[in-house]
């Protein structure tokens, strides 16, 4: 199991070196000059072409490159154009709202997507199976921007229950207050992320609820259920010890996917309720042209993405058997 984790943190290096290359290029094509976004409409040519120099934009697209892995080498992502600090610094100030968004998100949809899956297979037919599905066709058709719009609205504007943008005090942090006595700032933390978390969770919960409700169904028709009940067995245990367990490998996988998604989703999400994180930095880069911004913020999300399926890949390990004997 060592030699397989060893071989897949390996594998970072090239999907790293293949993610820098496609970004690079692909920034190469956005319209617009950083230089002259910095400086203004009315800077002159001259201004412009001296600040290309001094940021090295004038230099050829293959030394640029050269230039920018032989920083990653020494861990440097670059500085960026607009906010003139360390790129590594700004994500990581950034990063952990984004985490913990995302988390939080998961958790919630795991929490929903499970519960409906599991009581829909079991009441396949009923009212029960009939809101499950209903509740997974809206959440996987309505957009995550107007679901947060709408339940901005709801919350925040009309009832005034829930805080809408912001993110308080971080739940990280809240937490360690907590220990010491003080509650009100994991209190308010969790109102600051009730509302993003809500609405980026919905498509997550709506997919894992459809998934788990299909491999349900299929293994609870399988032969050793059969036996589990024929032997007395309760149907709670049967359903939770049994046929839970061996529908889990398929949604384990969306599971892993749905976090990945819901990193990207941040963008759109964290835009909307001003949220602290990389995804409101990633629309802030962008429309700054700040490439080095941009570029270290895309890495992170691979690098990101590639270790939570490496997480997902031992998950399954620990979930079937037969993989761990493979």
């Amino acid at each position: 199991m060592l030699a397989y984790i060893v071989r897949r943190i390996l594998l970072l290096i090239p999907m790293a070196i293949g993610t820098v290359i496609v970004t690079f290029c692909l920034l190469l094509l956005i319209p617009g000059d950083p230089a002259a976004v910095l400086l203004g409409q009315e800077a002159s040519p001259e201004a412009i072409a001296s600040l290309r120099s001094a940021l090295g934009l004038d230099l050829p697209w293959y030394q640029r490159l050269l230039g920018y892995f032989g920083d990653l080498l020494h861990g440097n992502m670059g500085m960026s154009i607009f906010q003139n600090e360390p790129v590594a610094k700004i994500i990581a100030d950034r990063l952990p709202a984004t985490l913990e968004l995302a988390f939080i998100s998961l958790v919630i949809a795991v929490a929903i997507g499970m519960t409906l899956g599991v009581l829909a297979a079991m009441r396949q037919g009923s009212w029960i199976d009939t809101f499950a599905m209903l509740f997974a066709q809206l959440g996987v058709s309505m957009p995550v921007y107007w679901l947060g719009l709408l339940l901005m609205l709801a919350f925040a504007v009309q009832l005034g229950w829930l805080p809408a943008v912001g993110r308080g005090e971080g739940i990280v942090p809240a937490l360690g207050d907590a220990f010491t006595g003080n509650l009100t700032p994991l209190t308010d933390s969790l109102k600051h992320i009730a509302l993003p978390a809500l609405a980026l969770a919905a498509n997550s919960a709506a997919v894992i609820s459809r998934l788990v409700r299909a491999s349900m169904l299929e293994v609870m028709r399988e032969d050793f259920v059969r036996t589990a009940y024929a032997k007395g067995l309760r149907r709670p245990r049967v359903v939770i010890r049994h046929a839970l367990r061996n529908a889990l490998l398929p949604v384990l996988s969306i599971i892993g996917l749905r976090f990945g998604a819901l990193l990207g989703g941040a963008v759109l999400t964290e835009s909307i309720f001003a949220w602290p994180g990389l995804g409101q930095l990633t629309i802030t880069a962008i429309s700054q042209r700040d490439l080095p911004l941009i570029q270290g913020i895309v890495l992170t999300f691979a690098i990101l993405f590639a270790l939570i399926n490496l997480i997902v890949d031992l998950l399954y390990a620990a979930v079937d058997p037969r993989i761990r004997l493979g």
